[in-house]
């Protein structure tokens, strides 16, 4: 076999294994292997560039970032569905269509899926553009975040001129809860649900985020076919899982209550399915009498969604216990009497925070209402106080932390209350991603992923633990190699050299960010000459406020931060600074940089401007001194023009350096 011949043996090969691992879930190649093969593909594709096409599975994953979005006007219109709420008004969808239709009339049930509408587009059996629903006549070209979706097929086995399927793009529900513990763990903004982590990831510029972010779909309608002509909507469901789609779980049913009955049950089941369901939609089979009944100028007339309603039923709050998250937030949840609710069993209640429970007074023996409503946790949606018993009492979080004991804090911005134990081990997990992470101690090859594995086998307690690893234990844990522990091993051992600004940052000290930790190490030089300042001392330095000040007292002396700094200096982690001095040619300064710089990244800029003592600022005011702008620079160069602040080239911006530019620019 000659290397154009492998080329296409193993597209073949891997085709078929992403067909059985995405689709019909029973893989019957290795991990190992397809990745092989896969990295095997791409050495002769980029021999052999010419024989390089769109449908290859090494096109899933692209590495071009979008500009943004093209619009895409669809040739048939993705329309919304009517709404009903209840058997009655089910009933009366049915007598519409049977006013309309003489012969028997035979219904599709669908589980509705909570995602996000879009339409595939195939010329010659090749997917060649995807699109999101828009507005039904409008919506934008995601077709490179598409591709990384391993369930759609990019070559069909029967290559019709032209087909355009519709389907849901959705976040599986393990998948969601994954990404949101990881996103937790990096102190990100975490998501309200799967449908708008769904929305979210594929409207990624960048195709690798969407790529990790392991989204599926479910396809349920033929929008266009050309060279094929069918008679139900069960047949083209048939005939797209021929053509290897993920197809809408679906029954067939002929009488209306036999539908009523099946929507229930479908209910009653909604965990079965790996995705969120908010109701199921009712369409007419036959494709003829879709035809007959037509459409308003809202909503086609063959079909309905039914929406479940969120149901609610009676529980007693047993008691109200606190778990602390990865980011030491105190999460407040109501143990209450097993109640039956959305096909589950309910023993749980999120309770938010402090202030959901202070406004709706709930209380332990309270009588209350509780709601699910597709959501993963129910909540707690009123006290009935006429039930409550005499003796109860108002409750509130508790002062210190119920895993390590140290004390809680409200954040200064928000409801939220957090354990300040530097070694609280409910956050260590993300005191270690934190203080590996890039802009503090920047241990390269520690992510998330690493960290969970030494953490589970009980390697690591602390971030002075990870001074004392081996590369030998490290290549103990699952997928870690000799190589790349030998790799982490160096990387942990060079970070020792990190400095003062950077370690200051790695404490995660609220409101001491990157900055002021560089701010902070330069002014004062030393951990210990830092850790010896007062109050006074503290908010003598730029940038250094009394909040700020007070944190950083309250963080040194807490008993666990102590422990943590011996640990690091045991281990022979620098307490020194390594900032530049610090000098006065651009003290008083405050710079916005904006666009691409071509001579150094916004970072070392940044850096450039602080070690002479000016001010770094992210948004354009009239407090700005100059605007740094480089290549395609937006918004930001528009205010400042409009404000009259000078406008710095990078060749400008360097003489600053070097005394060649008049101080009054």
């Amino acid at each position: 076999m000659d290397e154009r011949q492998e080329i296409q043996s193993l597209r073949q090969e891997l085709e078929q294994a992403n067909y059985e691992y995405y689709v019909l879930d029973n893989p019957s190649m290795s991990d190992y292997d397809f990745d092989h093969k896969l990295r095997r593909l791409e050495e002769l594709e980029e021999k052999y560039p010419e024989l390089l096409t769109p449908d290859s599975p090494t096109q899933r994953v692209g590495g071009k970032v979008a500009d943004g979005f093209q619009e895409v006007r669809h040739q048939v219109p993705l329309e919304s569905l009517q709404d009903v709420f209840s058997v009655d008004e089910l009933k009366e969808f049915d007598q519409r269509v049977r006013e309309t239709l003489t012969d028997e009339v035979e219904y599709d049930v669908e589980p509705k899926v909570d995602g996000l509408s879009v339409a595939l587009e195939y010329v010659d059996g090749l997917f060649v553009r995807g699109a999101t629903r828009g507005d039904g006549q409008v919506g934008e070209d995601v077709t490179e975040n598409l591709k990384t979706i391993p369930s759609i097929p990019l070559r069909l086995p029967e290559a019709l001129p032209r087909l355009i399927v519709r389907g849901e793009v959705f976040m599986p529900k393990k998948s969601f809860e994954h990404l949101n513990a990881e996103r937790e763990l990096r102190g990100e903004a975490l998501f309200a649900n799967p449908r708008n982590a769904a929305a979210g990831s594929l409207r990624q510029l960048d195709p690798k985020i969407a790529a990790s972010r392991k989204l599926d779909i479910r396809v349920f309608n033929i929008q266009w076919a050309e060279g094929r002509t069918f008679t139900t909507h069960t047949e083209t469901l048939e005939y797209l899982q021929q053509q290897r789609f993920k197809v809408i779980p679906h029954d067939s049913c002929k009488t209306i209550d036999e539908v009523a009955a099946h929507i229930r049950a479908m209910g009653e089941g909604r965990e079965q399915y790996a995705f969120d369901i908010d109701g199921a939609v009712v369409k007419v089979n036959n494709l003829v009498d879709r035809s007959l009944l037509g459409s308003t100028a809202k909503f086609p007339r063959w079909a309905a969604a039914y929406k479940y309603p969120p149901e609610q039923k009676p529980s007693k709050v047993i008691d109200i216990v606190v778990q602390v998250g990865r980011t030491g937030v105190l999460t407040p949840k109501a143990v209450v009497e097993p109640v039956r609710l959305a096909g589950t069993t309910v023993t749980n209640a999120t309770l938010h925070n402090q202030d959901f429970i202070t406004e709706k007074d709930i209380r332990i023996g309270d009588t209350v209402l509780v709601q699910k409503a597709g959501e993963i946790i129910p909540e707690i949606v009123e006290v009935l106080r006429e039930k409550r018993p005499e003796g109860t009492m108002p409750y509130h979080l508790p002062e210190r932390c119920p895993v390590c004991g140290a004390p809680v804090a409200r954040d200064e911005d928000g409801a939220h209350i957090r354990c300040t134990g530097a070694e609280c081990p409910a956050q260590r997990l993300r005191h270690l991603v934190h203080f590996a992470s890039r802009d503090a101690m920047d241990i390269e090859g520690l992510g998330p992923a690493v960290v969970e594995g030494l953490v589970g086998a009980e390697l690591v307690k602390g971030p002075g633990d990870l001074y004392h690893l081996t590369a030998e234990s490290v290549a103990a844990l699952e997928r870690m190699g000799k190589k790349s522990a030998e790799n982490l091993i160096t990387a942990i051992e060079r970070s020792k050299t990190a400095g003062l600004g950077r370690l200051l940052f790695a404490f995660g000290i609220r409101q001491v960010g990157q900055k002021a930790g560089k701010v902070l190490a330069a002014h004062f030089g030393t951990l210990d000459a830092l850790m010896a300042a007062t109050e006074e001392e503290l908010t003598a330095v730029p940038d250094v406020g009394a909040i700020t000040a007070r944190n950083l007292l309250d963080w040194f002396s807490n008993e666990q931060s102590r422990h943590l700094i011996e640990t690091l200096r045991e281990a022979g982690v620098s307490f020194v600074s390594n900032e530049a001095p610090v000098g006065d040619r651009l003290s008083g300064k405050t710079f916005v940089l904006t666009g691409t710089l071509e001579r150094f990244t916004r970072d070392e800029a940044s850096a450039m401007i602080e070690a002479q003592g000016g001010k770094v600022s992210g948004s354009v005011s009239k407090k700005t001194s100059y605007l740094v702008a480089g290549e395609a620079a937006g918004s930001k160069l528009k205010k400042a023009t409009e404000l009259g602040i000078p406008v710095l080239s990078e060749e400008e911006f360097l003489k600053l350096f070097s005394n060649e530019m008049d101080e009054e620019k």
